[in-house]
Protein backbone atom coordinates (compact mmCIF):
# COMPACT_ATOMS: atom_id res chain seq x y z
CA UNK A 1 0.00 0.00 0.00
CA UNK A 2 1.72 3.41 -1.43
CA UNK A 3 2.01 6.12 0.94
CA UNK A 4 0.34 9.19 0.26
CA UNK A 5 2.97 12.15 1.05
CA UNK A 6 2.48 15.25 2.54
CA UNK A 7 4.51 18.56 2.13
CA UNK A 8 7.50 17.91 4.47
CA UNK A 9 6.88 14.77 5.30
CA UNK A 10 10.15 11.90 5.19
CA UNK A 11 9.70 8.32 5.25
CA UNK A 12 11.97 5.59 4.87
CA UNK A 13 11.94 3.73 1.14
CA UNK A 14 12.62 0.16 2.71
CA UNK A 15 10.24 0.34 5.71
CA UNK A 16 7.65 1.63 3.07
CA UNK A 17 8.74 -1.32 0.79
CA UNK A 18 8.61 -3.71 3.29
CA UNK A 19 12.40 -4.67 2.55
CA UNK A 20 15.72 -3.51 0.74
CA UNK A 21 14.88 -1.67 -2.57
CA UNK A 22 17.90 -1.75 -4.98
CA UNK A 23 16.09 -0.13 -8.17
CA UNK A 24 13.18 2.69 -7.81
CA UNK A 25 11.64 5.01 -10.40
CA UNK A 26 10.88 8.56 -10.01
CA UNK A 27 7.45 8.51 -12.55
CA UNK A 28 5.80 12.44 -13.24
CA UNK A 29 1.63 12.32 -14.52
CA UNK A 30 0.11 15.25 -15.48
CA UNK A 31 -2.76 16.47 -17.64
CA UNK A 32 -3.75 19.74 -19.43
CA UNK A 33 -6.19 21.50 -17.37
CA UNK A 34 -9.74 21.41 -19.17
CA UNK A 35 -10.80 24.98 -20.28
CA UNK A 36 -13.80 26.59 -19.27
CA UNK A 37 -16.39 28.27 -21.98
CA UNK A 38 -19.36 30.63 -21.44
CA UNK A 39 -20.88 29.60 -17.52
CA UNK A 40 -17.82 27.22 -17.46
CA UNK A 41 -20.07 25.05 -20.09
CA UNK A 42 -18.56 24.05 -23.98
CA UNK A 43 -15.05 24.30 -22.64
CA UNK A 44 -12.58 22.12 -24.29
CA UNK A 45 -8.86 21.24 -23.43
CA UNK A 46 -6.47 23.56 -23.59
CA UNK A 47 -2.86 24.05 -24.90
CA UNK A 48 0.00 21.38 -24.52
CA UNK A 49 1.61 21.87 -21.18
CA UNK A 50 5.76 20.37 -21.24
CA UNK A 51 6.22 19.65 -17.52
CA UNK A 52 10.08 18.58 -17.62
CA UNK A 53 11.20 15.84 -14.73
CA UNK A 54 14.80 16.57 -13.74
CA UNK A 55 17.31 15.22 -10.81
CA UNK A 56 20.30 16.81 -9.39
CA UNK A 57 23.20 14.74 -7.32
CA UNK A 58 24.53 16.15 -4.61
CA UNK A 59 27.43 15.25 -3.06
CA UNK A 60 28.77 15.33 0.84
CA UNK A 61 29.41 19.26 0.70
CA UNK A 62 26.25 19.67 -0.66
CA UNK A 63 27.94 20.63 -4.46
CA UNK A 64 26.06 19.39 -7.55
CA UNK A 65 27.97 16.75 -9.23
CA UNK A 66 25.69 15.63 -11.94
CA UNK A 67 21.94 16.15 -13.30
CA UNK A 68 19.96 13.82 -15.77
CA UNK A 69 17.23 15.74 -17.39
CA UNK A 70 15.88 15.82 -20.74
CA UNK A 71 19.31 17.52 -21.87
CA UNK A 72 20.82 14.27 -20.58
CA UNK A 73 19.23 11.18 -20.18
CA UNK A 74 21.58 9.35 -18.39
CA UNK A 75 23.77 10.19 -15.69
CA UNK A 76 27.28 10.19 -15.94
CA UNK A 77 28.44 6.73 -13.92
CA UNK A 78 25.28 4.81 -15.15
CA UNK A 79 23.29 5.02 -12.31
CA UNK A 80 19.79 7.30 -13.43
CA UNK A 81 18.39 7.37 -16.74
CA UNK A 82 15.54 9.70 -17.77
CA UNK A 83 12.96 8.01 -19.92
CA UNK A 84 12.88 10.89 -22.45
CA UNK A 85 10.82 14.13 -22.44
CA UNK A 86 6.72 14.39 -23.03
CA UNK A 87 5.81 17.67 -24.15
CA UNK A 88 2.07 17.09 -23.85
CA UNK A 89 1.13 15.21 -20.72
CA UNK A 90 -1.14 13.59 -22.92
CA UNK A 91 -2.16 9.59 -21.88
CA UNK A 92 -2.76 7.75 -18.56
CA UNK A 93 -0.08 6.73 -16.24
CA UNK A 94 3.48 8.70 -16.00
CA UNK A 95 4.46 10.94 -18.66
CA UNK A 96 8.21 11.03 -17.64
CA UNK A 97 10.39 8.46 -15.81
CA UNK A 98 13.67 8.72 -13.89
CA UNK A 99 15.00 4.92 -13.15
CA UNK A 100 17.58 5.01 -10.08
CA UNK A 101 19.56 2.19 -9.81
CA UNK A 102 20.56 2.96 -6.19
CA UNK A 103 22.84 0.10 -5.51
CA UNK A 104 25.05 1.72 -8.31
CA UNK A 105 24.65 5.56 -6.77
CA UNK A 106 28.33 6.08 -5.84
CA UNK A 107 28.98 6.40 -2.26
CA UNK A 108 30.04 10.16 -2.33
CA UNK A 109 26.39 11.03 -3.25
CA UNK A 110 24.34 12.09 -0.50
CA UNK A 111 21.32 13.16 -1.83
CA UNK A 112 18.92 12.99 -5.00
CA UNK A 113 16.72 15.86 -5.67
CA UNK A 114 13.99 15.45 -7.91
CA UNK A 115 12.45 18.98 -9.61
CA UNK A 116 9.70 19.41 -12.04
CA UNK A 117 9.67 22.83 -14.28
CA UNK A 118 6.82 24.04 -17.35
CA UNK A 119 9.46 24.50 -19.67
CA UNK A 120 6.89 26.91 -22.23
CA UNK A 121 6.36 28.77 -18.96
CA UNK A 122 2.71 28.14 -18.57
CA UNK A 123 1.92 27.78 -14.57
CA UNK A 124 0.72 25.51 -12.63
CA UNK A 125 -2.72 26.35 -12.72
CA UNK A 126 -2.83 25.01 -16.42
CA UNK A 127 -2.20 21.54 -15.02
CA UNK A 128 -4.73 19.10 -12.77
CA UNK A 129 -3.89 15.85 -11.87
CA UNK A 130 0.00 16.05 -11.22
CA UNK A 131 1.72 13.96 -8.95
CA UNK A 132 5.27 12.21 -8.44
CA UNK A 133 5.05 8.93 -7.47
CA UNK A 134 7.76 6.51 -6.23
CA UNK A 135 7.92 2.77 -7.52
CA UNK A 136 9.85 -0.21 -6.37
CA UNK A 137 11.24 -1.46 -9.72
CA UNK A 138 11.58 -4.84 -8.71
CA UNK A 139 7.63 -5.53 -8.43
CA UNK A 140 6.85 -2.38 -9.72
CA UNK A 141 4.46 -1.79 -6.54
CA UNK A 142 4.18 2.48 -6.11
CA UNK A 143 5.94 2.80 -2.26
CA UNK A 144 4.68 6.44 -2.38
CA UNK A 145 2.61 9.22 -3.66
CA UNK A 146 3.08 13.04 -3.66
CA UNK A 147 0.09 15.34 -5.14
CA UNK A 148 1.64 18.24 -7.07
CA UNK A 149 -1.92 19.88 -8.19
CA UNK A 150 -1.49 22.74 -5.87
CA UNK A 151 -2.96 25.24 -8.43
CA UNK A 152 -0.87 28.38 -8.60
CA UNK A 153 1.30 30.92 -10.77
CA UNK A 154 4.45 28.66 -9.92
CA UNK A 155 5.56 27.15 -12.98
CA UNK A 156 8.26 25.01 -11.14
CA UNK A 157 8.47 22.88 -8.09
CA UNK A 158 11.17 21.19 -6.24
CA UNK A 159 8.98 17.68 -5.55
CA UNK A 160 11.00 15.25 -3.12
CA UNK A 161 14.44 14.38 -2.06
CA UNK A 162 15.89 10.89 -1.85
CA UNK A 163 19.22 10.91 0.54
CA UNK A 164 21.42 8.75 2.69
CA UNK A 165 20.42 8.02 6.18
CA UNK A 166 22.49 5.61 8.61
CA UNK A 167 23.38 3.28 5.55
CA UNK A 168 19.54 3.09 4.02
CA UNK A 169 17.67 5.38 1.24
CA UNK A 170 14.89 8.15 2.76
CA UNK A 171 12.13 10.19 1.17
CA UNK A 172 11.42 13.56 2.47
CA UNK A 173 8.23 15.25 0.03
CA UNK A 174 9.39 18.53 -0.10
CA UNK A 175 6.89 20.35 -2.54
CA UNK A 176 8.47 23.73 -2.66
CA UNK A 177 7.31 26.23 -5.25
CA UNK A 178 9.40 27.95 -7.80
CA UNK A 179 9.43 29.69 -10.92
CA UNK A 180 11.69 28.79 -13.82
CA UNK A 181 11.95 27.02 -17.08
CA UNK A 182 14.66 24.21 -15.98
CA UNK A 183 16.17 22.63 -12.48
CA UNK A 184 19.01 25.41 -12.42
CA UNK A 185 16.77 28.03 -12.18
CA UNK A 186 16.08 26.23 -8.37
CA UNK A 187 19.04 25.69 -7.80
CA UNK A 188 18.88 28.89 -5.31
CA UNK A 189 16.01 27.15 -3.71
CA UNK A 190 17.14 23.52 -3.43
CA UNK A 191 20.33 24.42 -1.58
CA UNK A 192 18.35 25.12 1.83
CA UNK A 193 17.23 21.52 1.86
CA UNK A 194 20.36 19.67 1.61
Amino acid sequence: MAVNLTKGQKISLDKEAGGALSRITMGLGWDVAKSKGFFGFGGGAGQAVDLDASVVMFDESNRPVDVVWFRQLKSKDGSITHTGDNRTGAGDGDDEQINVDLARVPASVKALVFTVNSFTGQNFSTVENAYCRLVNAGNNQEVARFNLSVQGSHTAQIMAKLYRHNGEWKMHAIGENGSGRTFDDLMPLITPHL
